[in-house]
């Protein structure tokens, strides 16, 4: 797998309208530059995401792709007592048509309710479809730190899917280290804080009304951790500003907010969206920069102590 990834969740919605044209021109993108993992999920545009994918696998047959979903969100109520096998075996069944293939790389829960944690059933079910061949391994999405590693205790998961960035730091203290010693693959999303972390934003900046920046702030329709990774917008964009203070020569501020996750110890792959082909290529950059210096990382960490902490660390 690629350091750097691709995360498809814009190209399905809720970051404004993004055309079919446009959305293949990011994958291709993307895949030039030497991506090679794409993370999506069956509720992304109810299936459009997937469905874009299938259709860049078919035409990008060589490229040696790896393609993570997840399941779980269709549950409606998303409750513990959804998540049986005959519903397991349904949603994994749907991404296996949505993408065109016969085996899944990788499913993973989609940040379940957290008594599914602890329910032997659902991951014997997810064992299940291993042994059938529907998919070749399974991982858990996660909202917490203590989700976190009650998903890296469970012996037939693969990776761990955690919200980590410059921004969200707690994963580094004990996720990170449980997940390097149980062989469990770290997978660091919304890496640029929603964009915060690209530098491009100020107070004055403004969303459309698909876009989950507009309509979840406040957590109105998930967890809000999930948009500008829980950090009061005001407070992110001024905090964003003495990130990209330390951005090396050459770089963007979101090439360096990439490399950070790059260089810690454990993660596996991190996975930006774009919304065009240059973002993809630029964040696929990031790969080729080189380890960030200890000046740099301790600028980082002054930041994140001195206006983010008291928002986020004892939340996630």
């Amino acid at each position: 797998m690629s350091v750097v990834g691709l995360g498809c969740w814009q190209l399905g919605g809720d970051w404004g309208s993004v055309s079919e044209d446009d959305a293949m021109g990011v994958l291709h993108a993307a895949v030039d530059a030497g991506v090679t993992v794409l993370d999506t999920a069956d509720v992304y545009g109810d299936g459009r995401s997937e469905q874009l994918v299938g259709r860049l696998l078919r035409e990008r047959p060589d490229a040696g792709l790896t393609v993570m979903t997840k399941c779980g969100r269709r549950a409606d109520p998303h409750v513990p007592e959804a998540f049986t096998a005959d519903a397991l075996a349904a949603w994994t069944d749907r991404s296996r048509h949505n993408l065109g293939v016969d085996t899944l790389d990788l499913v993973q829960l989609h940040c379940p309710p957290t008594p599914v944690y602890d329910d032997d059933r659902v991951f014997d079910a997810l064992d299940a479809l291993v042994e059938k061949g529907s998919l070749a391994a399974y991982g858990v999405s996660v909202e917490t730190v203590d989700e976190a590693l009650r998903a890296i205790a469970r012996p037939g998961v693969a990776s761990v899917q955690i919200i980590l960035n410059v921004f969200r730091r707690k994963p580094l203290e004990r996720v990170l280290p449980a997940a390097a010693e149980a062989g469990v693959g770290i997978i660091a999303r919304v890496p640029l804080a929603s964009g915060l972390l690209s530098g491009k934003y100020d107070e004055s900046t403004t969303f459309g009304e698909d876009d989950h920046r507009t309509y979840n702030r406040s957590g109105e329709a998930f967890d809000i951790g999930e948009t500008f990774s829980g950090v009061p917008y005001d407070v992110g964009v001024a905090a964003a500003r003495e990130v990209a203070a330390s951005t090396p020569e050459g770089a963007t501020t979101a090439q360096l907010a990439l490399r950070w996750l790059i260089d810690q110890p454990g993660v596996t792959t991190v996975i930006p969206g774009a919304r065009n082909a240059e973002q993809a290529r630029g964040n696929a950059a990031a790969a080729d920069l080189a380890p960030l210096s200890a000046p740099t990382l301790d600028a980082l960490r002054e930041v994140y102590d001195a206006r983010i902490r008291e928002h986020v660390h004892d939340r996630w």
